[in-house]
């Protein structure tokens, strides 16, 4: 009996470190699926106790991240209205700009499980706009800078309604901040 268990380890034993997963010398992070490649920063409080909050904004045709600095941290509609709000006079004098500007859309935001479902009152269509990808680019990348939030879809009268990506298609799927990576410059 010994000797047959010696035998079967003796051949498979080879074999089964042949399929083994080797080990890496050092850990490496891994990207989760579903998860934006890149980074946003998040609600967090400034040395003084306020609160810092991102908003994206355009400069020169890309998109742009702005810190503000608030007394306390906005819910997700507080932050939406002041990204339509557009930029602040110093911001403007700095060059930026909002593809938001002047629209009626009526934004409200669910946030459910880590995805924000924005509800359009009204659609960009009809506006006479050419920058429709950046308009939803900013919501979304604002939107993902938030840590309670990992994806963006939008609906009217409760129905899913396609949006642009950066690279101009149009899908009802979740959005990240990566489907809009190509659109982001620096700060």
């Amino acid at each position: 009996m010994k000797k047959a268990i010696f035998l079967v380890l003796a051949v498979c034993a080879p074999v089964l470190h042949g399929c083994g997963v080797p080990l890496d010398p050092a850990p490496h992070p891994v990207e989760l699926p579903g998860r934006s490649s890149v980074s946003s920063p998040s609600l967090t409080p400034s040395e003084n106790g306020a609160v810092n909050e991102v908003l994206y904004l355009v400069k020169d045709g890309r998109l742009t991240a702005v810190t503000r600095s608030l007394s306390g941290a906005p819910s997700a509609g507080q932050q939406l209205r002041h990204l339509l709000a557009g930029p602040t006079t110093a911001e403007q004098q700095q060059g930026m700009a909002s593809a938001l500007a002047g629209t009626e859309l009526g934004l409200s935001v669910d946030i459910r499980d880590g995805q924000a479902t924005v509800e359009l009152a009204t659609g960009l269509e009809g506006t006479g706009r050419t920058d429709d990808i950046l308009a939803f680019a900013q919501i979304v990348c604002t939107l993902t800078s938030r840590s309670d939030v990992t994806t963006v879809t939008f609906t009217r009268a409760g129905q899913h309604v396609e949006v642009p990506r950066a690279d101009s298609s149009l899908t009802r799927d979740p959005l990240t901040a990566a489907d809009y990576a190509g659109l982001i410059g620096g700060k």
